[in-house]
């Protein structure tokens, strides 16, 4: 039976686009690329939602690989990422669901030290359960040892959880750890409709 649902942040709650903040401030096709591989996809992103570097610190990190001519450009990008951190439609009136439905509801999310910053703007972390980012552990999803210690910390049991996250690798990782799992897609009424089906 579940009785615990746990949600994954970006692109389930909020909507992480990082090509919404290329679009914002980068003025060519070539700084995009460069921004998003050295930026978005380099390995200090990484870092930053393990704990291992704080989001202040990236900038200089990151502009070494980045020629000088764009580094105004990174610096925009790497102070201000998270004007992309909008809600998803109907993201909040689903936490709100489910929680007038009575479950526990918490957040487990691979995120950096600036999820307190924009996150609280989507609802405030008094609204949930329990607020569990990987930057504060040093661990990151889908390693086991996250899941476990998260169900620890809070004193659920696995299977009386539903483990929501867009992303199959973190899913199956959840499963590990033996945790019921729900791949998002983008409709929030589905996750609705499963738990209808207990």
């Amino acid at each position: 039976m579940i009785r615990y649902i746990v949600l994954d942040m970006g692109n389930v709650l909020l909507d992480y686009n990082p090509e919404f903040v290329l679009n914002t401030f980068c003025t060519s096709e070539e700084e995009k690329e460069v921004i998003r591989r050295e930026l978005f996809e380099g390995p200090e992103w990484a870092l930053g939602d393990r704990g291992d570097i704080k989001d202040k610190d990236r900038f200089d990190l990151v502009r070494v690989r980045v020629p000088e001519r764009f580094h105004e450009t990174l610096r925009k990008c790497t102070d201000h990422w998270d004007i992309c951190m909008s809600p998803l439609s109907g993201a909040e009136a689903f936490c709100r669901e489910v929680k007038a439905r009575g479950y526990g509801i918490y957040v487990l999310s691979n995120a950096s030290d600036l999820f307190y910053t924009y996150f609280p703007k989507f609802l405030p972390l008094d609204f949930f359960d329990g607020v569990f980012v990987s930057s504060d552990y040093r661990m990151l999803k889908p390693d086991l040892e996250i899941y476990e210690t998260f169900l620890k910390k809070y004193g659920l049991k696995a299977d009386e959880c539903l483990f929501v996250d867009d992303r199959a690798d973190n899913v199956a990782g959840a499963q590990k750890a033996g945790m019921q799992t729900f791949r998002f897609l983008g409709d929030h009424t589905a996750i609705l409709q499963r738990l209808k089906e207990e």
